[in-house]
């Protein structure tokens, strides 16, 4: 389920050997000291009974690469690899995406920078 600001995706196991959750991905525009934009992330739940929590932050450039870093840190507290990748594959990811973009007023085809490559 998708609010502003936050995802929260559950998912009970159909067959066997495939592996419960429930997480959410909470996140907010920020400023550092330099008046740079970031996005900063928290992700929280459970994985196979298993609870986690996890930050992460990226620059207004990377973004919109949030759901290579949470499924990272899925598969790192327990999600297997062959699991449905809980964030990039759901059909919220495309409002969350679209709600970063509108609160960075980002555009597309907007360049990045060069250290980030």
């Amino acid at each position: 389920m998708f609010t502003p600001g936050q995802l929260t995706l559950h998912y009970l196991p159909l067959l066997p050997g495939e592996v419960a959750y429930d997480l959410t991905l909470a996140y907010e525009i920020r400023q550092d000291e330099h008046r740079e934009t970031f996005v900063h992330f928290d992700m929280s739940g459970e994985i196979a009974g298993k609870h986690f929590q996890e930050s992460f932050e990226l620059p207004r450039d990377l973004a919109f690469n949030f759901a290579s870093n949470a499924t990272r840190i899925a598969i790192k507290h327990g999600l297997p690899p062959s699991a449905v990748h809980p964030v990039r594959s759901h059909r919220q990811y495309d409002l969350m995406f679209a709600d970063i973009r509108q609160k960075l007023n980002a555009h597309p085809g907007e360049p990045i920078r060069s250290e980030y490559l």
